[in-house]
């Protein structure tokens, strides 16, 4: 089976518009959805909606910290966020705020645990930025396989059966075989607005059957994603700061 990917959408929906076209063309079978569908962007109704109808039709969803914060006003986020973020209370319908209040902190699937941030403590959104709390993220769960996102840029870490860890930033397009002899945690890229230094969509996609990971980007029209940031008010940061992926 092919998994895509996708985390930190961020209402971004030429970026995630983009991912969700080039993953069905690639084959993909089914969606996996890691958190943080608004914050940041522009259309964070048509990102919940599109989410919601994803889940319908047998996506896994799970909460983000910005996801959280709809409902939740005392999640602390820098400024822009912060000011994205209560813009987004007041554009949100009642159904999307009761879809996102209802989501799960993770899903198990078989050998695959999916949360947004880190396993230990999902609703402390912590994020993985080292082995050390990677490491705590693996040992948390018995799943073989764990995928995150929250940080933004890609990475992926294993552990041995003698807990030695490895890390390495992955190269898009290269497949990644996930070895049984050692436990993973893959950090997605993310969709709505990358932060390793590329302004291309990220997501990944996984063949379960091969048990390999591949890293993907998809080009979308940023300067008008960039223009529905300027036009609905947000702060122009957030629009200037997709044409960098910082």
């Amino acid at each position: 089976m092919l998994i895509a990917l996708f985390a930190d959408i961020h209402a971004n929906r030429q970026a995630f518009s983009a991912c969700l076209a080039q993953a069905r063309d690639q084959g993909a079978e089914r969606i996996v959805l890691l958190g943080d569908y608004v914050g940041y962007g522009a259309d964070p109704e048509w990102a919940v909606t599109t989410v919601m109808e994803l889940v319908d039709k047998g996506a896994v969803a799970v909460l983000g910290n910005h996801d959280s914060a709809v409902a939740n006003s005392r999640e602390q986020m820098n400024l822009e966020a912060q000011i994205a973020i209560e813009w987004t209370r007041g554009v949100l319908g009642a159904s999307q705020r009761k879809f996102l209040a209802g989501l799960p902190l993770f899903e198990n699937d078989g050998e695959r645990l999916y949360v947004h941030s880190e396993a230990s403590s999902p609703a402390s959104w912590t994020y993985v930025t080292s082995t050390l709390e990677a490491a705590r993220s693996i040992t948390a769960t018995s799943a073989q396989i764990g995928f995150c996102g929250h940080i933004h840029q890609p990475a992926v870490y294993s552990m041995s059966a003698t807990a030695k860890m490895t890390a390495f930033t992955p190269t898009t397009g290269a497949a990644v075989p996930l070895l049984q002899g050692r436990r993973w945690l893959v950090v997605l890229g993310s969709v709505g607005q990358p932060r390793d230094g590329n302004p291309a969509a990220s997501y990944a996609m996984l063949d379960t059957d091969k048990r390999e990971l591949t890293y993907c980007r998809a080009a979308y029209d940023i300067e008008q994603a960039a223009a529905a940031i300027r036009k609905k008010g947000l702060p122009v940061w957030l629009a200037n700061r997709l044409f960098l992926g910082r």
